[in-house]
């Protein structure tokens, strides 16, 4: 098998020639290099670029103004106000600092934006397939509807919009996903074989186990449902502690999950997590790209890779990292390590 057929057939839950073995995204490594051209030949690694979806259509011309600093203000006129975003850069990082969106009242000047649905990405898409060919899976993201909210709303009033308005909430919520389902079925349908969707850990992370079936039961199968409709994988992306979440995750239909993180990053018992998602949800990940496949030696690796296996494989299993996408040289070995485990089996 190619490393694109290896891993389309684990994350359908089936049994590959061998596990697949590889990182999602491509971290900081020259593709072009040497060492990137082996990281790609070597492993089964996972390419994501952007969908083209955007929740506010391509209708929207958003202003961005350098206000110095660092600082850029990203503005979307509305006829009920405008909405504007502040961004802060520093050498080492970047994140937003001012959200356009406090309260419940501010709903109305976001979905008075006129909305024009987006354009699938397909150029982009079917450029990237070229280049990586079999020796990668190409498989573009999207958000889920809950982001909508968490985009917009800074994480502190996001949490306290549900814990005072929680029908506030799930209407805006509800918006963003008929866009969004409309746009992966689409985007299924003209050839996006495989759809990674991130955004579940707002809702498992910070608001908890009340808000999983009203704002992931609800919507997010309907996402999942459209994308299988297209013919398309639903691949899902939540961090954090996962095992009290994982029955609602996979009932939502999704045919692969990421990361879920080992001890102490995360909570998940392999074993356990298998028996709950056997047959129906791929596990892709557990080892920490950063902590793990970035700084621990060679022979740890391998030897934690084989206790993986043995916990989880043959069959929808992908053993890989934490989709950091910030792993250098050391990490890209890493990565090879690993594959080579597979290999053995």
């Amino acid at each position: 098998m190619t490393s694109r057929e290896r891993l389309l057939c684990a994350l359908r839950c089936g049994t590959p020639d061998r596990v697949p073995a590889g990182a999602f995204t491509l971290g900081r490594v020259d593709l072009e290099s040497p060492l990137g051209r082996e990281f790609l030949r070597r492993t089964d690694s996972i390419h994501s670029p952007g969908s083209g979806f955007g929740f506010f259509g391509s209708a929207v011309e958003a202003v961005h103004v350098d206000e110095g600093g660092g600082l850029t203000r990203v503005t979307i006129p509305s006829p009920k106000g405008d909405l504007v975003w502040r961004h802060k850069r520093t050498e080492k990082t970047s994140a937003c600092v001012e959200f356009p969106c406090r309260t419940a009242a501010d709903i109305d000047k976001l979905l008075a934006v006129p909305f024009e649905p987006s354009p699938v990405a397909m150029d982009g898409y079917r450029a990237d397939c070229e280049r990586f060919g079999e020796d990668a899976l190409v498989m573009p993201g999207v958000p889920n509807a809950v982001c909508l909210a968490a985009d917009t709303f800074s994480p502190e009033d996001f949490c306290m919009l549900w814990a005072t308005d929680p029908v506030a909430m799930a209407e805006l919520v509800g918006v963003g996903s008929e866009r969004l389902t409309e746009f992966c079925g689409r985007a299924a349908e003209a050839g996006m074989e495989c759809l990674r969707i991130v955004g579940g850990e707002y809702v498992t992370v910070q608001l908890g186990p009340s808000a999983v079936e009203p704002l992931l039961g609800r919507f997010d199968t309907a996402l999942c449902d459209a994308i299988h409709a297209g013919g398309g994988l639903a691949y899902y992306h939540c961090h954090g502690p996962i095992m009290r979440y994982l029955a609602d995750l996979r009932d939502l239909g999704i045919d692969a999950l990421d990361p879920l993180e080992a001890p102490p990053w995360g909570d998940c018992d392999l074993a356990k997590a298998k028996e709950i998602l056997r047959g129906r949800t791929c596990i892709v990940g557990n080892l920490d790209d950063m902590e793990v496949l970035e700084k621990y030696p060679e022979e740890e690796i391998r030897r934690i890779g084989r206790e993986r296996l043995a916990q989880a494989g043959p069959d929808g299993l992908v053993l890989g990292g934490t989709a950091s996408g910030t792993f250098t040289e050391k990490g890209a070995r890493g990565f090879m390590a690993l594959a080579e485990v597979a290999g053995e089996e």
